[in-house]
């Protein structure tokens, strides 16, 4: 799945200012194979929301593998792309060895469609994508088998002509074997044989004697030692046989060729499909490396929206967490949020409090979401989609065009107006420095509300105090403070929303020891409404602290009472069980009396039988049992209706006709007459015409009801 449509950056290094590159190391260090490497190299920052979530849900699976110790086929690690090209090229040929390799790359990937079963496939349904659209081809290990023993040699049967060579061969060897031994132990007898009895000479069996006796060896010098000591010769009684025997091995070599030519091209249609595999073994290496990393970072896989919108709850910086993870150190997560309503935040507070930080977290972890990486942050939280990055951190003074610092920073600021949006989010450290306070604080302020008039969301850090009080007049822009532990004069590394923050300019100053006529000096030459409000905003932050621990108090004191009303709910189900134990009681009471009534059923119903068994008159038996049976809940029923019918109607000496009320009286139904039919009236009751004879109806009147003075 490829989409054409990557997040666009500016700067061109912007990725490494958030150190992405390193990230990126992790994972190559993570991967097994060339295609896995590959796949992390060509890694993009997609916009494209269903490919995101694809990929993260892909991590994700693979994370709950590895974390539950499953085994799945991960251990062919070979790049055999080039062979398998070289498949591809008509009258090309694939050494035994090869084709061992391929052998290997289908058994490796028949394993990995083994796995994904019925079950897995519904379990991992996001990892099953990979192969779902490939299939397992056992003709190519059948076809490979025939032909490649396991050592990757040609077997003897892969021709009948293979066959024949190879049975001559073997005989021919026994025979020169046989001869040769006999002539190395007459030589040995004559003393002529040097230390090394035997050896072999361009493939060919000589023996190896002194060097002042090789004119008494009848036979074929091929050399001598390097010292001069020791000749090689070949006897002339084995001479026809070693050529014999060099003739059948190329026959061999030439028939092993030919039967590997017509292996290849038997299996050259697959080139493509075997490639495949290749790239299946590299995205599942790829999705390995991802996974692995998510579980040193904790990562996971928060909520997605196609939405400019960010909700960072207990967010870590990636680099940071693995960091102080393996130093044994604490790392202090991020929550913060930005969307239409609060699109840009303006953290404020002493240098080396995390401001920095707090800003990269956010953007690392959003540059690794849209690259389909866990982040480390709560699953519950909510991360937008942003089709365009800026950022400006740190000294971008440029050398190549002579700007000052100031100059570059404003020259990104230009790229950044001129290009935001909605889908824009930017990152900004220290906007306006490098300038006159002024100055510098003016420009930043224009350029913070041109940002958000193009509704673009990001994070600027600044020591200004006039962005701290523009955030509380811009809708739009919020303040956000880096806490800072003064009595101990070390920063918190907590970012809190809503409040400015203090630079702790002077205390920092005090606390370090500086001569307080120096720090009074400095206080003077700052403007006093200056000095003020970093002054009130240095208080207004140690009174947040004071109401976050009242917070924490007054949230242990509701979970107190969550616990009391708990108990109370367990005293009031109590008393509704005791409740409920009465009124099975009561039914159980009533229950005993109708067991009573059947009781007394059966004993009647018992009696009537024997009658019958008994009695020649079953007609009269028959009468009784219908009267147990029926008459009994007919007069019920029928005395029932008769005491509502005669609460609402009343019997009345007019004649039968159409229109008229009638009610039956054998049981007390009452409708209204809509024709004739001989001597029996049609009577409507509710919704069904019946016909009843004239004599069995009874005209009758709705009793108006008396209505209340």
């Amino acid at each position: 799945m490829h989409y054409l449509d990557p997040m666009r950056v500016y700067p061109e290094n912007a990725l490494t200012q958030l150190e992405f590159d390193k990230i990126t190391a992790i994972l190559l260090n993570y991967c097994q194979t060339n295609m896995g490497v590959e796949q992390v190299n060509e890694m993009r920052i997609h916009t494209h929301q269903t490919y995101i979530e694809v990929a993260l849900r892909q991590t994700e699976e693979f994370k709950f593998i590895k974390l539950a110790n499953q085994y799945f086929p991960t251990d062919f690690i070979l790049d055999i792309r080039k062979d398998l090209k070289l498949l591809g090229i008509p009258g090309a040929q694939l050494t035994g060895e090869q084709w061992l390799l391929v052998r290997k790359l289908c058994d490796h990937i028949q394993q990995v469609f083994k796995w994904f079963d019925a079950e897995r496939q519904m379990a991992y349904s996001n990892l099953y994508e990979v192969v779902k659209n490939a299939y397992y081809e056992k003709a190519i290990i059948e076809c490979i088998d025939l032909i490649i023993d396991d050592r990757g040699s040609v077997k003897d049967k892969a021709s009948d002509d293979l066959a024949k060579i190879r049975h001559q061969l073997f005989k021919k060897r026994q025979e020169l074997r046989r001869i040769f031994e006999k002539v190395v132990q007459r030589l040995a007898k004559s003393g002529y044989t040097a230390d090394i009895d035997e050896s072999f000479s361009n493939g060919r069996r000589v023996v190896a004697v002194f060097s002042e006796y090789k004119r008494q060896v009848k036979g074929f010098l091929h050399g001598e030692s390097d010292s001069r000591k020791t000749a090689f010769i070949e006897p002339e009684e084995t001479i026809e046989l070693n050529n014999e025997l060099y003739g059948l091995e190329q026959d061999e070599l030439k028939e092993v060729q030919k039967i590997l030519r017509a292996l290849t091209a038997q299996l050259s249609p697959y080139s493509s499909l075997l490639l495949t595999y290749t790239q299946i073994i590299g995205s599942f290496d790829f999705i390995r490396a991802k996974a692995l990393l998510a579980i040193d970072m904790n990562g996971n896989r928060p909520m997605v929206n196609n939405k400019a919108i960010t909700h960072l709850i207990d967010a870590y910086h990636p680099l940071l967490y693995i960091y102080n993870k393996t130093s044994g150190k604490k790392t202090i997560p991020v929550n913060l949020e930005l969307d239409d309503e609060a699109r840009i935040l303006i953290i404020s507070g002493p240098n080396a409090g995390g401001k920095t930080v707090s800003m990269k977290t956010l953007g690392l972890n959003q540059v690794m979401l849209q690259s389909g990486l866990l982040v480390p942050m709560s699953a519950t939280s909510q991360m937008g989609i942003y089709k365009q990055l800026f950022i400006q951190l740190g000294d971008t003074q440029n050398l190549a065009f002579e700007l000052s610092t100031y100059s570059s920073h404003l020259l990104h600021m230009k790229h950044f107006i001129e290009n935001a949006n909605g889908k824009t989010l930017f990152f900004i450290d220290e906007l306006g420095s490098g300038s006159d306070p002024h100055l510098g604080g003016a420009f930043a302020e224009v350029i913070l509300e041109e940002l958000s008039n193009r509704h673009a969301q990001g994070i600027v850090t600044t020591h200004y105090l006039n962005l701290k009080v523009m955030a509380n007049h811009n809708k739009g822009i919020i303040n956000g403070a880096m806490q800072f532990d003064e009595v101990k004069l070390e920063p918190k590394y907590q970012l809190v929303i809503g409040k400015p923050g203090s630079s702790y300019t002077f205390a920092i100053a005090e606390r370090i020891g500086l001569p307080k006529n120096l720090i009074n000096r400095a206080r003077k030459l700052v403007d006093g409404h200056h000095f003020e409000l970093d002054k009130l905003l240095n208080r207004t932050e140690q009174d947040l602290q004071l109401v976050q621990e009242e917070r924490k108090e007054l949230h242990k004191k509701l979970k107190e009472n969550d616990s009391l009303k708990t108990e109370l709910d367990k005293v009031l189900h109590k008393e509704k069980h005791i409740q409920q134990i009465e009124i099975l009681k009561e039914q159980n009471r009533v229950s005993e009396e109708k067991f009573a009534y059947l009781k007394d059923m059966e004993r009647k119903i018992k009696q009537i039988a024997l009658d019958w068994k008994k009695s020649e008159k079953k007609e009269e038996v028959m009468k009784n049992l219908y009267n147990l049976l029926f008459k009994k809940n007919d007069a019920i029923v029928i005395n029932k209706l008769a005491k509502k019918v005669d609460k609402h109607y009343k019997e009345t000496k007019q004649p039968i006709i159409v229109g008229a009320m009638v009610k039956l009286k054998k049981n007390y139904q009452v409708g209204e007459v809509i024709g004739f039919k001989g001597k029996r009236a049609i009577v409507k009751i509710g919704q069904l015409p019946m016909n009843i004879d004239v004599e069995d109806l009874m005209v009758v009147e709705k009793i108006e009801e008396v209505k209340k003075k």
